[in-house]
C-alpha cells in the first residue's frame, strides 16, 4: 500500500534515501552488492548500513538487516514502532519478514527488483495479513539507486570475463 506525500515530504524522503544510497557506496567500495539502508525515527536517522554477506560470509547480512540490530540496539527495544526504513533496494523475503516483524512503520525503497522484491515485484508479502501492517513506496531515487547495481554488476560480469581469459 502507498501513502500521498508533500513536497516537503518528498524533500525529506530523497534526503533520507541519499543516507541510504552513501552507504550502498560504502558496499560497493568492498566489493558488495551495493545496497544500502537507513532507520529514521522522529525525523532523525537512528542506524545506517550496507550489505556486508561477501566481507563476513553470512547470508543474513543485508542492509535491512544489519540496520534493524543497529536500530534495536539503539532503542534498547526490538520493536521499532514509529521508524521507517529507507533501503536501495526493494526488499526481499527474508529483510520482508525482519520488516513485519520488527514493526517497522513505513519502507521507502528506491529501485525495484524484478527477481527478488517482496514488497511488490515478485509478491506483496506487506498485503498480506499479519500481527503489523507495513506501509511501502517505492521508486524514491529509483535511476540512481538502479543504476549503482547496474554499474556494480556491469563490472562483476567483465572482471569475471577477464579472468576466464
Amino acid at each position: 500500500m502507498t501513502t500521498k506525500t508533500t513536497a516537503s515530504d518528498a524533500v525529506f524522503h530523497e534526503k533520507c534515501m541519499l543516507s541510504a544510497l552513501k552507504e550502498a557506496k560504502k558496499a560497493y567500495d568492498l566489493g558488495e552488492s551495493p545496497i544500502g539502508a537507513v532507520i529514521v525515527k522522529d525525523g532523525k536517522i537512528i542506524a545506517r548500513a550496507h550489505n556486508l554477506r561477501q566481507t563476513k560470509q553470512d547470508a543474513t547480512l543485508h542492509a535491512e538487516m544489519v540496520c534493524i540490530s543497529k536500530a534495536c540496539r539503539k532503542l534498547s527495544a526490538w520493536h521499532l514502532f514509529d521508524c521507517d526504513l529507507y533501503v536501495t533496494l526493494e526488499p526481499c523475503y527474508m529483510c520482508a519478514g525482519a520488516i513485519i516483524q520488527s514493526h517497522i512503520r513505513h519502507v521507502y525503497f528506491g529501485a525495484y527488483d524484478p527477481k527478488g522484491g517482496a514488497v511488490f515485484s515478485k509478491s506483496k508479502l506487506f498485503e498480506l495479513p499479519h500481527n503489523h501492517h507495513v506501509e511501502s513506496t517505492g521508486g524514491i531515487l529509483e535511476e540512481e539507486c538502479s543504476q549503482l547495481l547496474k554499474q556494480f554488476f556491469r563490472e562483476l560480469r567483465t572482471q569475471k570475463k577477464d579472468r576466464r581469459e
